[in-house]
């Protein structure tokens, strides 16, 4: 899989544990949400344990871990299905401030989009970075510099910005 962050691919710090694994001493851990409770149990809310979770969990059932947390990955099983947007949104809304990852099959347009979501990096697979390189990564996140909606990552909306021009 490959990582990207503010447009570029990155090493991810993060490793992905399979469910049949043992917790490891140390280390960053990305666990599914079934041994989220085992994980935090076991190695402790240090912000060194992340969740891998479905795109339809409810945002109540995470709520309570939040603040334990240090990265949320939400999937996307496919460029077409957005409901990973909304929960990043509502994730976002609770309060949360680690990392936020958009796992899946996003496309370099959805970048943007992710960005004004709350996401902070996106990970694709391996095929799928092949054929959207960096430099269309990059490219993404210029082509929207201001929207009418408020984000995560702007400064202010196109009409926020109307405001203070009249004032």
């Amino acid at each position: 899989m490959a990582l990207i962050s503010k447009g570029d691919f990155v090493r991810d710090p993060w490793r992905r544990l399979a469910d049949e694994e043992a917790f490891p001493e140390n280390g960053k851990l990305i666990v599914s949400y079934e041994r989220l409770d085992n994980a935090l149990k076991a190695r402790g809310a240090n912000g060194d344990i992340g969740v891998f979770i479905d795109n339809t969990l409810e945002i109540d059932k995470l709520t309570p871990a939040l603040p334990k947390l240090g990265l949320i990955a939400i999937a996307f099983p496919s460029f077409a299905d957005g409901r990973g947007f909304s929960l990043a949104r509502l994730v976002r809304r609770e309060g949360y401030r680690g990392e936020l990852r958009a796992s899946g099959r996003l496309l370099a347009d959805q970048y943007a989009h992710a960005l004004g979501c709350g996401f902070d990096t996106i990970e694709i697979p391996d095929d799928l970075a092949q054929r959207q390189d960096e430099t269309q990564w990059r490219a993404a996140i210029r082509v929207h510099q201001r929207t009418y909606q408020r984000g995560y990552i702007s400064s202010g909306s196109i009409l926020d910005a109307r405001r203070k021009a009249t004032q």
